[in-house]
């Protein structure tokens, strides 16, 4: 599948002579992991062969963030991360070492902190409501004439009135020094503004005439009148759409770019803008057309529109499909009969199931953005005689089916724009889905809810333009995205538990495997179409790292030696099983037990209480975090946490670890060298350069020891044998790091292209990475080892590799063109990086 001389020229998605990364390492910046720390670790980085730093967010975040995605201050980098004398420093030093910079931006939204006052421009919101300067920055609805709603209650307001909670007080507020000591409302370690004149007013009506509303904290779900990020209350939408405010939050970082400080940019859920695309090709014009890759999750095999102004995707697409790629599907269905034994019921299908979870979102945390959507269709109805009989019942009714029934994060209609194709595509499919459901009476009105999300035509003749209508449009998707992430990501991904690296970010849980002919053509379009797209396995948002969906996907290979396992693991604790533990948590519980230990022990319980914790909660089955079974929880903890200190469990377990010790180092291998390798920038998550087991964010943060790994990368790059399978994966990931520096023009540069190699195995996987026809380096990996063990290994199992000398980076050995047994190739490792040997 090389590129013929005819389709050598590849979109780009950003300017010819870009600094394009040949790799990014990702680093997770806090308080404790500063700009000097970073700086202090690039001999580190630079032996490991990175190209670029990625990292997280950098601007000014609420006081005490441990992410930095909850920004305050668009103006000011972070002064707890070094500000902006720190970034410059490490850049320099990095510029040094042959590193560059890349850093992650965060367009929609903005934190409602505690105090409110670190977020100024929303301070400004609150003291001034629709008057303040701010007041358009905010996704709020000015038009109901209702103040911004403050859901920070403990109880409701009448409660809190009467017990006297609310305090008056006066201070002189950080960031408003010039206006000296003002009166401050505050309750507990909340402070909001006080209306000039209101101060002497008694406690309820002086409540009453602010420019915001205090309320109970649960009525926000239903009464939010300000866009959140999904259901996030202390994260407000920012209107990056209007000219001034995109000018206003990104003139920092756009000079930063612009003065090379910065190389590139990763955009955080573009999907939650306006217009993603638009806001976009904003972007790359205002950085010159720099490399920028986007947050973007691709439903199954839906494409990023080739329009936008981006190199690609940060890479859940490429994910999955590397993931897939190294599972048996032989392994589907008796690992969904285990799961089956363990709940004694036939749980309904994976659609149905992710449907019910949706319907779920759509009903109660998404309610306020629902009840939204349906108050600006009724509008536009009962503004259009011939449009006045449709209710607003009907058309919440229509619109909530047709949420439920969208099949991906948005359809990309803008306003005022003919909807391409797929679009409408999208719009139909969830149209005809939503009417399955919906009574007869409502089809007509389900008739002109499409039409108004498509733009078109209804109502009274000409009709097909104007604010409200726009919004609609506008709003619909961007809720389409919120319930996507909240129904199917943070719901029924925790209640499915099938096999757990389905229900990863990004990834279609009812793709089981995929056969490497479906990856090779994947591969090749991604070369032809973004070939500077990020690739990606670990990242902060992942529910499990790498090394721990690579170990578990080990199971599609031997379901039946899982299954049995599964019965002695719950004989083992049988006596301690609670009557009311779901079979579901259960079967999460054996493969995250298994997923995170080796043959050297289990992982801390701390974390993993942790990770139990919240998966119940997201499940949303017996748990949630504003409803919390704490008599449940505690019995599953408890059972959990026997289960875990229990000497017959962890034998069963080191047993197993033991018994596919071969076929989870191929595949932590084979899974890390072709994410490296195949078209792409690859990004590793910082610390995954080794066997690095980690479960969801706030675990996926943890501290990395750089110690540790610089002393073990020091010897591998001596001629170090390794020692581990950890140092293993540290060698394969140097070598291909160095791999791409060294061939350049083989995987970014102009002419690179990408070539399927014949293997008379379906146990290979092999491509060459070429410039124009030329192959340069080739990748070998093995998948499924396992099975390839009971059939007795390679055999006389070949492959055809291109004329020439080829020399081994990984395994030392040099061979010739031509057909080459993969026994004699893979001799040492179960993978094998080839570069021409002149």
């Amino acid at each position: 599948m090389a590129d013929g001389p005819h389709e050598r020229t590849k979109r780009l998605g950003h300017r010819v002579d870009a600094k394009v990364p040949t790799s990014t390492y990702r680093l997770q910046l806090t308080p404790d992991f500063t700009f000097a720390d970073a700086a202090a670790r690039l001999d580190y980085f630079a032996r490991l062969g990175v190209s670029h730093l990625y990292l997280s967010p950098i601007l000014t975040a609420a006081p005490g963030s441990t992410h930095f995605y909850d920004v305050v201050d668009h103006s000011r980098i972070s002064e707890a991360l070094g500000g902006e004398e720190g970034l410059r420093a490490l850049a320099w030093k990095a510029g040094e070492h042959g590193i560059g910079l890349v850093a992650d931006l965060v367009p929609n939204h903005m934190a409602v902190p505690t105090p409110a006052y670190h977020n100024r421009a929303l301070w400004s919101v609150l003291a001034l409501g629709p008057d303040s300067p701010y007041a358009h920055w905010f996704d709020v609805d000015w038009s109901s004439g209702e103040p911004v709603l403050m859901p920070v209650l403990g109880q409701r307001l009448g409660s809190i009135l009467a017990s006297d909670e609310l305090q008056l007080d006066r201070m002189i507020v950080p960031g408003f020094e010039h206006e000296g000591e003002v009166p401050v409302l505050r309750y507990y370690e909340h402070v909001f503004p006080v209306k000039e004149g209101t101060e002497n007013l008694p406690m309820a009506s002086l409540v009453d005439e602010q420019s915001y509303r205090l309320a109970y904290w649960r009525v926000g779900n239903e009464e939010l009148n300000y866009r959140r990020f999904f259901d996030v209350g202390s994260l407000v939408a920012v209107r990056v759409e209007d000219p001034d405010v995109f000018d206003q939050t990104h003139h920092v970082i756009v000079d930063l770019v612009k003065d090379g400080t910065l190389d590139g940019l990763r955009i955080d859920h573009p999907d939650g803008l306006a217009d993603p695309a638009g806001y976009i090709e904003r972007l790359s014009e205002a950085t010159d057309g720099a490399w920028i890759v986007v947050e973007k999750i691709l439903e199954d095999d839906e494409q990023l529109p080739t329009s936008w102004k981006t190199a690609g995707t940060t890479g859940y697409d490429a994910a999955w499909r590397v993931g897939a790629l190294m599972r048996d599907p032989a392994g589907a269905a008796p690992l969904a009969g285990t799961l089956y034994r363990l709940t004694g019921d036939a749980l309904g299908s994976l659609p149905t199931l992710i449907q019910d979870a949706k319907r779920e979102i759509v009903k109660e945390s998404l309610s306020s953005e629902v009840h939204r959507l349906a108050n600006l269709a009724h509008e536009v109805c009962t503004s259009d005689v011939r449009l006045r009989d449709h209710t607003w019942r009907a058309l919440y009714d229509c619109i909530r089916r047709m949420l439920v029934a969208f099949n991906r994060y948005r359809a990309y209609v803008v306003p005022g724009t003919p909807p391409k194709p797929m679009s409408l595509e999208a719009i139909d499919h969830a149209a005809a889905k939503a009417r399955e459901l919906l009574d007869p009476e409502r089809y007509e009105t389900l008739d002109v809810v499409v039409d108004l999300l498509k733009g078109r035509e209804v109502g009274s003749a000409g009709q097909t333009e104007g604010a409200t209508r726009a919004e609609l449009i506008t709003r619909f998707q961007q809720a389409c995205g919120a319930v996507m992430a909240k129904g199917v990501e943070d719901t029924a991904y925790y209640r499915w538990t099938h096999l757990l690296p389905l229900c990863e970010v990004g990834s279609p849980a009812s793709r089981f495997a995929l056969p490497p002919a479906s990856f090779h053509a994947w591969a090749w379009d991604q070369q032809h179409n973004y070939p500077h797209a990020m690739t990606t396995l670990t990242t902060h948002d992942t529910k499990r790292s790498e090394d721990v969906r690579a170990r578990l996907g080990v199971l599609s290979e031997v379901p039946d030696d899982w299954d049995a396992l599964v019965g002695q693991l719950h004989a083992a604790v049988a006596d301690r099983v609670p009557a009311q533990l779901d079979g579901r948590v259960e079967n999460l519980w054996w493969q995250t037990l298994v997923g995170t230990s080796d043959e050297t022990g289990m992982m801390e319980w701390e974390r993993l209480s942790g990770y139990l914790t919240k998966a119940m909660r997201e499940a949303k089955n017996h748990t949630t975090w504003t409803s919390i079974d704490a008599d449940y929880e505690d019995a599953v903890q408890t059972f959990a946490r026997a289960a875990h200190g229990d000497d017959q469990v962890a034998e069963l377990i080191a047993q197993w670890h033991h018994d596919t010790a071969e076929g989870v180092r191929a595949a932590i291998l084979g899974t890390k060298l072709i994410q490296l390798t195949m078209p792409g920038v690859p990004d590793c998550y910082q610390g995954n350069e080794c066997v690095s087991p980690s479960l969801v964010d706030p675990d996926n943060r943890r501290p990395v020891d750089y110690t540790r790994r610089d002393a073990a990368l020091a010897h591998l790059l001596k001629g170090g044998r390794p020692r581990s399978v950890s140092e293993e994966k540290l060698l394969v990931t140097a070598r291909a790091l160095r791999a791409r520096r060294d061939h350049h023009d083989a995987y970014v540069g102009a002419s690179a292209g990408y070539q399927a190699l014949a293997s008379s195995s379906g146990h290979a996987v092999v491509y060459a990475r070429t410039v124009g026809d030329r192959p340069e380096v080739i990748t070998v990996a093995t998948r499924v080892a396992l099975e390839l063990e009971r059939l007795g290994g390679w055999a006389d199992a070949t492959v055809q590799l291109p004329d020439g000398g080829w020399r081994d980076l990984i395994g030392k050995g040099e061979f010739d063109g031509g057909t080459v047994p993969l026994a004699t190739l893979l001799r040492n490792h179960p993978v094998a990086l080839l570069e021409r040997a002149s």
